[in-house]
């Protein structure tokens, strides 16, 4: 690869693209026909019948949503479908890319972008999957049963309901990045883990105040389930630091 010109490069990527793009649209495409069993699994969590409530217990509670638009329920059934497709067809987008860039890299550098995709990938796929089994679920009995009086009648959209999901997955995603992350700054001796410990207290502060924007709840068990996670997540980040970054 060493002796392509720049237009060679260029087409290599487009190739690229076009089977990133060809693999996520046939995913997307299965998610879309597959539109009950997609709906099932996202609207499990508005019934107490969903997992998370059964092993927690509590009140029953059923959760029934609304549709306002004319468009809104084929546009966020095509949205969704479209996350599930990116969702499904990541590992192989990651590897596509992976492919393209790993020649320009020497062994030691190609050693250390694997860990970093691969390790990246799985603890953002951790962090939606602990977001739809106990953050998320946890936000919506609390958010969707919540009554300032009896004699006003929660009426909850299902476009509400689809962008808190969506939006908490990704924040969710990209908090259990914080490992990987800490990693690579290890690596290039930004950050080390004598200074992380220091920073312990500090870290706590701003983990509750990040828990608190995530499941914007008055509830303490709600607030330590959510905190709790994160704080995992930085204490082993001091550890991976400790372990594998500069000396």
């Amino acid at each position: 690869m060493s002796g392509m010109t720049f237009w060679d490069h260029l087409d290599e990527l487009r190739t690229v693209i076009i089977r990133i793009l060809s693999v996520t649209v046939v995913a997307a495409v299965v998610a879309f026909c597959l539109k009950d069993e997609l709906f099932t699994i996202v609207l499990a969590p508005r019934s107490s019948d969903f997992i998370t409530y059964r092993l927690i217990g509590g009140e029953p509670f059923f959760l029934s949503l609304m549709n306002t638009g004319l468009a809104e329920q084929f546009m966020i059934h095509l949205r969704t479908a479209m996350y599930a497709g990116v969702l499904v067809a990541m590992p192989y987008i990651i590897y596509q890319l992976f492919c393209f860039v790993s020649p320009a890299l020497y062994a030691k550098e190609r050693r250390g972008a694997t860990i970093l995709v691969v390790s990246g990938y799985v603890m953002f796929m951790l962090g939606t999957l602990l977001d739809y089994l106990l953050i998320f679920p946890l936000t919506v009995r609390f958010l969707g049963t919540y009554q300032v009086s009896p004699d006003v009648t929660n009426m909850l959209t299902l476009q509400s309901y689809m962008d808190t999901l969506l939006m908490m997955n990704l924040v969710m995603g990209i908090v259990f990045e914080l490992p990987v992350v800490s990693w690579l700054l290890g690596k290039m001796g930004l950050v080390n883990a004598e200074v992380m410990s220091l920073w312990r207290r500090h870290a706590f502060v701003a983990i509750l105040i990040i828990a608190a924007i995530i499941t914007p709840t008055t509830d303490a068990f709600t607030l330590f389930v959510v905190a709790m996670p994160i704080w995992l997540l930085y204490e082993l980040s001091i550890c991976v630091v400790r372990l594998t970054g500069k000396k």
